[in-house]
C-alpha cells in the first residue's frame, strides 16, 4: 500500500522505449547495422522458406521444419526491427500502451513457439542417426505436421500474461529502458500486484523453455553415444556436421532466454538484459539461414541452379 501511496497513479497512455538513446552519437551507426540485419534475416529467411517450397527434393523432414522456423523468424523480426529502425529515423520513441502489449505478445507468442520448434528438430536429428532403419516410419507426414502445428499452438499461451497485466494499473514513469515492450521492464511500472504477474511469466518461461532444454540435451546424448560407435572418422564427422548447427542455435537462442528470464535478477544481470534480449530476438534469427541451410551443400546447389536460371533468363 505504501509504494502504491509513493507513486503517481496517473493514466498512462503511451510508453517511451528508451533503447540507446543513452548513445547519441552512435545512432546513425546503429540505424545500418539494424538495416542491414534485417535485410539479411528476411532474405535469408524468405530464400529458405521460397527453397522449401518450390523444389521437391527438400520435401522431407528436416527441411519442413526449417522452413517453420524460417517462417517464424521473419515474423519474429518483423514484431520488432521496423519499429526500431522507424524510431531511428524519426526520433519518436513513443508507443501506445495497446501497441506495447500487442508487441509483447507477438515476441513472446514467438519465442516460445520457437523454443518447441528447436525441440522437435532435436528429435528429428535423434531419429536420423540413432533409429535410420525406423526414419521414415518415425517422422512421417501424419507425424510431422501435429509437431509443427504443436509449435506454433503453443505460443499463444503467451496471451495469459497479457490478460493478467490488463487487470492492473500503470503508475509511472513511463519510461521502458528496452528496445522494445519487454516484460521485466514493463513490470516496474505497475503500481503494485505484479507478485502474480512475475510468478506466471516465470513459469511460463520454464514451461517453455526448461522441457525443450531438457528434450534437445536427452536427444544429443543419445547422439554423441551413437556417433562414437561409428567406426570410421569421416563417418562420425558426417554425422556430428549435421547436429552441431543446430545445437548451436539451441545453445544460443534457449540460454540467453534462460539467463533473462529464470535466473535471479542480480544487477549484472540487468545491466546485460538489453544484449541477451538482442540475442534471442535479432542475432539469432539473422544467424539462422547461415548457421542451418545456407552453408549446407544441398541448398547450395540449389540456390546454383536458380541463379544459373536466372542469368540464362535475363542473357535470353
Amino acid at each position: 500500500m505504501a509504494n502504491t501511496e509513493g507513486r503517481n497513479q496517473t493514466s498512462i497512455t503511451e510508453f517511451v522505449l528508451l533503447g540507446f538513446r543513452d548513445l547519441p552519437e552512435l545512432l546513425a551507426l546503429l540505424f545500418l547495422l539494424f538495416l542491414v540485419i534485417y535485410v539479411v534475416t528476411l532474405a535469408g529467411n524468405i530464400l529458405i522458406v521460397a527453397l522449401v517450397v518450390a523444389d521437391r527434393h527438400f520435401h522431407i523432414p528436416m527441411y519442413f521444419f526449417l522452413g517453420n522456423l524460417s517462417c517464424l523468424e521473419t515474423c519474429y523480426t518483423s514484431t520488432l526491427l521496423p519499429r526500431v529502425l522507424a524510431s531511428f529515423l524519426t526520433g519518436d520513441n513513443t508507443i501506445s500502451v495497446s501497441g506495447c502489449m500487442t508487441q509483447f505478445y507477438f515476441i513472446s507468442f514467438f519465442a516460445d513457439a520457437e523454443c518447441y520448434l528447436l525441440a522437435v528438430m532435436s528429435y528429428d536429428r535423434y531419429s536420423v542417426i540413432c533409429k535410420p532403419l525406423h526414419y521414415a516410419a518415425l517422422m512421417n507426414t501424419r507425424f510431422c505436421l501435429p509437431l509443427a502445428a504443436g509449435s506454433w499452438i503453443n505460443g499463444f499461451l503467451a496471451v495469459i500474461v497479457i490478460v493478467l497485466m490488463l487487470q492492473l494499473t500503470f503508475c509511472g514513469p513511463n519510461k521502458i529502458d528496452h528496445l522494445y515492450c519487454e516484460s521485466t521492464e514493463m513490470l516496474n511500472l505497475y503500481c503494485n500486484g505484479t507478485n502474480q504477474i512475475e510468478l506466471v511469466i516465470t513459469i511460463l518461461a520454464a514451461i517453455f523453455t526448461l522441457p525443450p532444454v531438457v528434450l534437445t540435451m536427452m536427444s544429443y546424448v543419445c547422439i554423441i553415444f551413437t556417433i562414437l560407435r561409428i567406426p570410421s572418422t569421416a563417418g562420425r564427422q558426417k554425422a556430428f556436421s549435421t547436429c552441431s548447427s543446430h545445437l548451436i542455435v539451441v545453445t544460443i537462442f534457449c540460454g540467453t532466454l534462460i539467463i533473462v528470464y529464470l535466473l535471479p535478477k542480480t544487477n549484472t544481470l540487468r545491466d546485460l538484459n538489453k544484449v541477451f534480449s538482442v540475442c534471442y530476438t535479432i542475432l539469432t534469427p539473422m544467424a539462422n539461414p547461415f548457421i542451418y541451410s545456407l552453408r549446407n551443400k544441398e541448398v547450395k546447389e540449389a540456390l546454383r541452379k536458380i541463379v544459373s536460371k536466372c542469368v540464362d533468363f535475363t542473357r535470353n
